[in-house]
């Protein structure tokens, strides 16, 4: 077990990234309390003033960085007529900035602004040797595979990062039928383990959408995702079998509450990356995958 002391100077760290200290419109630092939230930015109307936040959270200018944030900011002001949110689309997937480089998808948002008389989206045309009518549609894909629409909504996600590594293709963007009877399972259960239900729920969702069949390409299993080796350590008999698995999952969990501290975000990043690679790194490991994993569930409790 880590010592809890181990771990607060990350939390120091992630309290100020979580914004402590944010910009404000006026470029000055201002409290957490007077900061906007990204809930409050997506939900504004003004087109310039969306594209101005999503550079500072494609950036991480006074927030955390977060480049599906920032998508979703230039979506929507892309679709009020932003040339210059389009051409950031662009150069977001020009740059391969939300996963795979996607010239095409760049060129397309590229051609948008151009047909405002963006110069420099111009200019990244002629470069990416795109001419006449774009390929594809000029859509907002997110960095997990899922798409925002035009008022900065988010359609569905159609893959999610596997437990302890790898990328499952799991579609989410329908509810599983399973839902309904792993969440009846997952209630009755949680309280055995002191966890909240709704914590359960959530990281079901991102690890397997409710599935009982998934597998990833790394050999996570089942609904919670567990790895043969950590259904083996916490008594799991057959992986497969839905209430075997959760309560393997759940068993872990708890454990990694006892091993952090009940720091929540190190608990997520544990079962994702393994508890090895968090005390390696102090807090959060800086992996991707690791950090978009926490940070949907965090989304979907908070």
């Amino acid at each position: 077990m880590y010592p809890v002391a181990v771990f607060s100077a990350a939390r120091q760290r992630r309290a100020l990234g979580a914004g402590l200290l944010l910009i404000g419109l006026a470029g000055g630092p201002v409290s957490a309390v007077q900061a906007e939230s990204f809930a409050s930015v997506i939900k504004g109307g003004d087109a310039r003033a969306l594209e101005a936040w999503g550079r500072r959270f494609e950036h991480g200018e006074g927030v955390e960085r977060n480049i599906d944030h920032a998508i979703r900011i230039y979506c929507k002001a892309a679709a009020k007529g932003s040339a210059l949110a389009s051409y950031h689309l662009g150069w977001i997937y020009a740059n391969g900035r939300a996963g795979a480089r996607d010239d095409v998808l760049a060129a397309a948002w590229f051609h948008r602004a151009a047909q405002q008389n963006d110069p420099h989206a111009k200019r990244m045309l002629e470069r990416l040797g795109q001419k006449g009518k774009p390929r594809r549609a000029a859509v907002c894909l997110l960095s997990d595979g899922g798409r925002a629409n035009a008022k900065g909504g988010i359609v569905g996600p159609t893959r999610g990062p596997a437990g302890r590594g790898g990328v499952r293709q799991v579609a989410i963007t329908r509810e599983h039928p399973a839902k309904g009877r792993v969440a009846q399972l997952v209630r009755r259960l949680a309280p055995e383990y002191r966890l909240n239900p709704d914590l359960v729920l959530a990281l079901i969702e991102v690890e397997s959408n409710f599935n009982p069949h998934a597998r990833s390409p790394k050999n996570a299993q089942g609904l919670m995702q567990l790895m043969p080796e950590t259904a083996e350590r916490f008594g799991v008999r057959n992986i497969w079998d839905q209430e075997q698995n959760i309560r393997g999952g759940m068993a872990y969990l708890r454990w990694l509450m006892r091993c952090f501290g009940g720091d929540l975000e190190l608990v997520l990043a544990a079962y994702n990356a393994g508890e090895g690679a968090v005390e390696r790194h102090d807090g959060i490991p800086p992996y991707a995958e690791t950090q978009r994993y926490v940070r949907r569930i965090m989304e979907r409790l908070n």
